[in-house]
C-alpha cells in the first residue's frame, strides 16, 4: 500500500483509551498504514502513556497483530490491558 495514500477507518477504544479520548469510537483518515502507526499518532494527539506494546489490536472484529495491513473502511479497535483484583 501506498503510504502517501490516506484511508478511512473506525477506530474503537476500550477502557482508558475511551476515558481519555471522551468517545467510544471515531472515523480516522490516516496515511499510516498498519494498527502501529495509527495508535502511534493517536497516542501524540492524546497524550497516552501506554506504549504500542502493551496494547492489543483487533482489525474487523478479529484479534490482529499490530503490524497488519489496513485497508479502506476497516474497523480497528484498541484494547489497553485490563487491571484485575
Amino acid at each position: 500500500m501506498n503510504s502517501n495514500v490516506e484511508i478511512a477507518v473506525r477506530v474503537v477504544y476500550f477502557a482508558m483509551l475511551r476515558e481519555s479520548t471522551g468517545t467510544e469510537s471515531e472515523t480516522v483518515r490516516t496515511a499510516s498504514p498498519t494498527p502501529r502507526e495509527v495508535y502511534e499518532k493517536l497516542r501524540e494527539r492524546y497524550g497516552w502513556k501506554l506504549p504500542a506494546g502493551v496494547v492489543r489490536a483487533a482489525v474487523n472484529g478479529a484479534y490482529a497483530p499490530m503490524n497488519t495491513p489496513l485497508q479502506e473502511g476497516d474497523e480497528l479497535a484498541f484494547i489497553p490491558p485490563v487491571a484485575g483484583g
